[in-house]
């Protein structure tokens, strides 16, 4: 089963997969993958412009190769903000797409706590666009604790 898991920046997206994966299910994380190519001492987030290039081919590829094996494997794969035309393409794959959203004014939160100003944008972005509508909680995602 491929699960496509969507949300805002620090909604919870990760700890989601955390709860659900197995150790032997393959999970797609452009976080995780800029991390495992960048230095020792590199930030969980908010990497480096060319680390995110490189990563973000290499989550293309890893997309590309896991679906190949989703009669064998379940795929976890975190994608903020997929289009209309990825969203049809995951649909035709027979996704189960999961939304993680605890609420604007938490996510806003957490991104005060933990990211760039730069996040912010993107929060802002889902909840006007992706969202359509603003803030609207859609799972009871635990919140992490800081």
């Amino acid at each position: 089963m491929l699960y496509v898991v969507t949300g805002p920046p620090a909604a919870g997206k990760s700890s989601w997969i955390n709860a659900h994966a197995k150790a032997s299910d393959i999970v797609i994380d452009l976080d995780r993958i800029t991390l495992a190519l960048t230095g020792p001492g590199a930030p969980q987030w908010n990497h480096e412009p060319i680390a995110s290039k490189i990563a973000l081919r290499a989550r293309y590829a890893a997309i590309d190769e896991a679906i190949k094996h989703l009669d064998q494997v379940d795929v976890y794969l975190i994608h903020t903000m997929p289009s209309p035309q990825a969203r049809t393409r995951y649909r035709r794959l027979g996704a189960q797409i999961v939304t993680v959203d605890p609420g604007e004014a938490v996510v806003r939160e957490r991104v005060k706590a933990m990211r760039s100003t730069a996040m912010d944008r993107v929060v802002s972005r889902w909840y006007g666009s992706y969202r359509k509508g603003g803030s609207r909680p859609i799972t009871n995602q635990a919140s992490r604790s800081w």
